[in-house]
């Protein structure tokens, strides 16, 4: 006698999927907890984060914000990397969000600059592929086809995981980096960081031939 096989529930299926993606998330990175803590409680202390008891930042948006800058000319995985970075780090009222800080283009500066650690490269742009998994399993749709409320839930549910956790304190720990860095490395322009935060940098700042993979 034939029996129809029952069909999988999408939770079960999300459920494998992110176990597939804890199978593979390399050790260096859980090896280092200690780092991503640790810039996680100092975003938390820059930015006044009303949930910096929690895994990460606030998710949710006080009011919906627009597009990312050059939305219309990124390809993926940059896309659905900048919209995830957004989501992240929003912009309040008196404060720069991820689009203001070109959190995007620091990102994807470093993620090719010489020396940077080759398993970082491969997680993050690996992880879009994970997170649209998700999102496709959840909703019927890629993360950057959402509204900023089934945004939340989808990052909200891989944030459960190791790797999601892992993969959205790393994507946390870069944010962080092109809020404080020095232009020329392509995030912070303008320094809008340092004036939110009333840093004054030292000087004189790098120019553009002498970051510091040059140096040495």
């Amino acid at each position: 006698m034939n029996r129809s096989r029952k069909p999988e529930h999408p939770k079960s299926r999300i459920a494998r999927l992110l176990a597939r993606w804890d199978a593979e998330l390399p050790p260096a990175l859980v090896q280092d907890q200690a780092r991503l803590k640790s810039r996680r409680r100092f975003l938390s202390q820059v930015t006044g984060a009303a949930a910096a008891g929690g895994l990460l930042p606030v998710f949710a948006r006080t009011k919906e914000q627009p597009a990312a800058g050059g939305e219309a000319v990124l390809k993926e995985p940059w896309l659905t990397l900048s919209l995830v970075q957004e989501h992240l780090f929003p912009a309040g009222e008196d404060s720069p969000g991820a689009k203001d800080i070109n959190a995007i283009g620091y990102l994807r500066t470093m993620l090719a600059a010489p020396g940077v650690d080759p398993e970082d490269r491969v997680f993050i742009l690996k992880g879009v592929d994970w997170l649209d998994g998700v999102s496709n399993e959840r909703l019927q749709k890629p993360f950057k086809k959402l509204d900023a409320e089934q945004r939340e839930q989808v990052l909200k549910r891989i944030a459960r995981s190791h790797a999601g956790e892992n993969w959205l304190s790393l994507l946390m720990l870069y944010i962080v980096e092109a809020l404080l860095a020095d232009p020329v490395y392509g995030g912070n322009p303008g320094g809008i960081g340092w004036k939110w935060l009333q840093h004054q940098p030292g000087f004189p700042t790098p120019p553009a031939n002498k970051k510091y993979w040059m140096l040495g």
